[in-house]
C-alpha cells in the first residue's frame, strides 16, 4: 500500500518537490506576487502555495504535469476578459502551459485586483 504524500510545510518545500525547470517558474511566480503584494503572507493551503492579504486568501498557485494553475482569477470583470479567454480553464482558474511564456503581467494584474477586493472585504468587516 502506497503511503499518502506528506503535505509541504511551506512554499520552499513545495517548490523543492519539482524538477529544476519548474522550480524556476514557481520561484518567478512567487517573486511576482511578492513584488505586487509585499505585505501578503505566505502559507500553504489545500497543499498549494497561498498568499493571504488582510485576513483573506489572495491567490493560490500550483504546478501540474503540463501547466501552472493560478487561482482565483477574477470572473465577470471586463478588465480580465482577454486574459481569461487566453488562459481561462474554469471559474476562477487560469492555466499557464509550461511550454509557453508565463504571463507575469497577467499575474500582477490579478494580484493587484485581488488586493483591492481584500481591502474592500476588510473595510466591510470593520463596519460590523
Amino acid at each position: 500500500m502506497k503511503s499518502p504524500k506528506k503535505p509541504p510545510k511551506d512554499i520552499d518545500e513545495y517548490i523543492a518537490g519539482f524538477p529544476v525547470n519548474v522550480q524556476a517558474i514557481l520561484e518567478q511566480i512567487r517573486s511576482t506576487i511578492r513584488e505586487t503584494a509585499p505585505d501578503a503572507e505566505e502559507t500553504i493551503s489545500y497543499q498549494m502555495p497561498t498568499f493571504n492579504y488582510k485576513g483573506h486568501y489572495l491567490v493560490y498557485f500550483a504546478a501540474y504535469k503540463n501547466h501552472i494553475g493560478f487561482y482565483p482569477a477574477p470572473t465577470g470583470n471586463a478588465d480580465f476578459k482577454e486574459e481569461l479567454a487566453l488562459y481561462g480553464a474554469g471559474k476562477g482558474t487560469l492555466k499557464f502551459p509550461l511550454n509557453e511564456q508565463i504571463p507575469f503581467d497577467v499575474i500582477r494584474k490579478v494580484v493587484a485586483y485581488r488586493m483591492k477586493e481584500n481591502l474592500a472585504s476588510a473595510a466591510q468587516e470593520k463596519k460590523y
